[in-house]
């Protein structure tokens, strides 16, 4: 998929073109599937319910909603998806029986034992998001997105260095938010 062809589904989504939502939607579905395995260990096979697919195509759906798209790019577009499946799997941990879901990005090095530290985590993260933008983002790219420093830094004008500052300390203010 190349990101001119994105950006312009994007725009043409946004400027109501029949068909192009769809067009869209068929065009980025491997990388959403892709950022979704990321997001479930295993593909989601211990999800509490939640695999792969149902994790993309609920998002789509989310990000679907209305006749314009949020975002304007392809990188605003995968940005937004990250949080919107991170909205999706805190939403589905708040619900019973998703108790043994787990997330493979790791904060302080280790898996959330329980759907209480993710949940923690994205109480945190709102806390974040509120003092730092910018490194909420990255947060969310990369912990719920899972990704790379260099894609984060693609998406949001950054460069690779200012990516790894940025989540190194984000990290340590979510360490000491969670504590």
């Amino acid at each position: 998929m190349q990101e001119d062809e994105v950006d312009t589904l994007i725009h043409r989504v946004n400027a109501g073109e029949p068909g192009a939502r769809d067009a869209l939607f068929a065009a980025a579905y491997p990388a959403l599937r892709e950022l979704a395995r990321a997001r479930l260990r295993d593909g989601g096979g211990n999800a509490g319910g939640l695999h792969t697919t149902l994790l993309v195509h609920e998002s789509y759906l989310r990000l679907a909603r209305g006749d314009r798209l949020r975002p304007e790019s392809r990188g605003e577009f995968f940005a937004y998806a990250a949080r919107v499946m991170r909205e999706y799997i805190v939403d589905t941990l708040r619900r019973a029986g998703s108790e043994s879901m787990t997330l493979d990005t790791r904060i302080e090095g280790q898996a959330p034992e329980s759907h209480d530290v993710v949940l923690r985590l994205h109480e945190a993260l709102a806390d974040l998001q509120a003092a730092e933008p910018r490194l909420a983002q990255v947060v969310e790219m990369r912990y719920f997105g899972g990704y790379t420093e260099a894609e984060i830094g693609a998406a949001l004008g950054l460069t690779e260095r200012t990516v790894r500052r940025d989540w190194d300390k984000a990290r340590l203010i979510l360490q000491a938010l969670l504590r």
